[in-house]
């Protein structure tokens, strides 16, 4: 069902077509990467935080990061905590593996980690375990409602998709 909750999202923008499904998973960075044959850096990991209030935050990030608990203390006034599986379908609607920042169930609020603006496109999920779509970085911030650019993860790399944009 969360697939087709992210189709519908897409439709408003003439987009439910470019979202790709494939046959094998992509439920992981490195499978994502694999599959449809890029660098993990440009897949587009949506994180899962208990936030302040009853509502969870998402911060969309490349997939070659970490979460700095220092930097996301800093920009967010509290300690991060990961949902559970359990949560993170009773918040977004997407199990983990097709967590993203379209078609949730809630709003919630997102955000989209800086680790990301050293490529032009990335390769969010869509909703299952087996879907992704490109996006350029405006397109990102557009679809996902991204209430702001942060600087919240730490771990990856300066290179740019010029240096790196092909799996090797």
């Amino acid at each position: 069902m969360s697939i087709e909750q992210v189709k519908a999202h897409f439709r408003s923008f003439g987009r439910e077509n470019d979202i790709r499904e494939f046959e094998t998973s992509n439920a992981t960075v490195g499978e994502a990467a694999a599959t449809i044959g890029v660098i993990p850096a440009r897949i587009a990991k949506t994180l899962s935080f208990q936030g302040e209030g009853e509502a969870a935050i998402l911060v969309v990030a490349a997939g070659d990061t970490k979460v700095d608990n220092k930097k996301f203390r800093s920009q967010f006034g509290f300690k991060p905590r990961m949902l559970s599986p359990d949560e993170v379908l009773e918040q977004t609607g997407h199990a983990v593996g097709g967590v993203c920042p379209f078609g949730l169930t809630r709003k919630l609020e997102v955000y989209l980690d800086v680790s990301m603006k050293r490529f032009e496109t990335v390769f969010p999920a869509c909703g299952s375990k087996n879907s992704a779509i490109e996006l350029t970085l405006g397109e990102l911030e557009e679809y996902s409602g991204g209430l702001a650019w942060v600087d919240v993860c730490k771990d990856w790399d300066t290179l740019s998709e010029s240096d790196s944009g092909q799996a090797s």
